[in-house]
């Protein structure tokens, strides 16, 4: 070959040593970072790990579904639990059982969307186990349906609930926290809360904007030693679609809502789910995302959220359309034949274990 044919092909290969050498400085770099942060990850999980045997942990709808699978779980690492929910009787049922299972137990009926009720129900747990460590605020409410039936009434309901109840609930255990100079607070929110799903309009807009509390108090809580974990699961078999609210074609919605909550495909179980949220707060982490399905929908979301709202545009083109009744049913009001059924079982069975029924 000529030296004139020989010149480019050298400068082509120059060229793309030196793109080659840029992109693995590049990628090292990177690595590094991201290396470092691991490190100090580590190290600032290390420094705020707690052990939360003999802790006194407050649970808010911890009668049943996820709340009384943490007040079991805590019990096993030897935490002393406070519940509270608004049904005596379910409340007498969850201590019962958590009794029986060796705990210390104390339990009280509360509305979380009553700041006085939250108030009250605070200082009797001081007085009965004394200062609160730990706040979990789990109580919640569902409503599924198009959102040619939602009512601002029901985006109200579930913005007093959702975010007016864990709010009260946090300025009732702060100013102690604050005067100690310890505290964890967790906050059970949802992959809804950072993909609004279709049909669950009041449930998710309440829930991004307990993301956006709970990720505030995080930020100025830390230097008064206290540390705010939120909480973002998938869809749990904890039994909870039977108290759901559910609104249009009743059975529909029900049966599509239970079905995904109950496969193995789509759900976790809620005693997975009560590990990694103890585990998580316990490290004083920022953040648990719960399921791969819900780390997956958060990433893309994150990178691409006209994307995937346009694709979630058309999975509600296939729900269940609008219908002439304005009731509001629960979920255990609008069976059919598919639900109860063998695709539902695991659901179902979490409901008779979790005091759903």
């Amino acid at each position: 070959m000529s030296p004139a044919h020989s010149q480019p092909t050298a400068s082509l290969d120059l060229g793309l040593q030196t793109w080659l050498a840029m992109k693995i400085r590049t990628w090292l770099k990177l690595a590094s970072v991201v290396g470092t942060g691991l490190i100090v990850r580590n190290i600032l999980r290390n420094r705020r790990m707690i052990d939360v045997a003999g802790t006194v942990v407050v649970i808010t709808g911890g009668s049943r579904g996820l709340g009384l699978v943490l007040a079991r779980t805590l019990i096993e690492h030897g935490a002393r639990v406070a519940i509270c929910a608004r049904d005596a009787d379910e409340l007498g049922r969850a201590r019962q059982e958590l009794e029986q299972l060796g705990g210390e137990v104390f339990s009280a009926q509360c509305d979380v969307t009553d700041r006085d009720d939250v108030l009250r129900f605070m200082a009797s747990v001081e007085d009965d186990f004394g200062p609160i460590d730990i706040l979990i605020n789990n109580a919640g409410v569902i409503q599924v349906g198009p959102v040619e039936h939602m009512t601002a009434d029901d985006f109200e309901h579930a913005l007093s609930v959702n975010l007016r109840g864990p709010l009260h609930a946090m300025l009732a255990v702060l100013p102690a926290m604050r005067r100690r100079k310890a505290g964890r607070i967790v906050n059970i929110a949802s992959i809804g809360g950072k993909v609004a799903i279709p049909h669950l309009a009041p449930y998710s807009t309440s829930k991004f904007a307990l993301v956006g509390l709970s990720e505030a108090m995080r930020a100025e809580l830390i230097k008064d030693g206290i540390y705010v974990t939120t909480v973002c699961p998938g869809l749990m078999r904890t039994g909870s679609p039977r108290h759901g609210l559910f609104k249009g074609n009743h059975q529909a919605e029900y049966a599509w809502f239970t079905i995904g909550d109950s496969l193995s495909v789509t759900s976790i179980s809620a005693e997975s789910a009560a590990d990694q949220i103890i585990r998580g707060f316990a490290r004083g982490d920022a953040e648990v995302t719960i399921s791969p399905q819900a780390r997956l929908a958060s990433l893309v979301h994150g990178v691409a959220p006209g994307l995937v709202q346009e694709a979630l545009g058309v999975v509600a083109r296939f729900m269940p359309g609008p219908t002439g009744s304005r009731t509001t049913v629960e979920g255990k009001d609008a069976e059919s034949v598919f639900a109860p059924s063998v695709l539902t079982r695991q659901s179902d069975d979490a409901a008779r274990r979790n005091n759903e029924n």
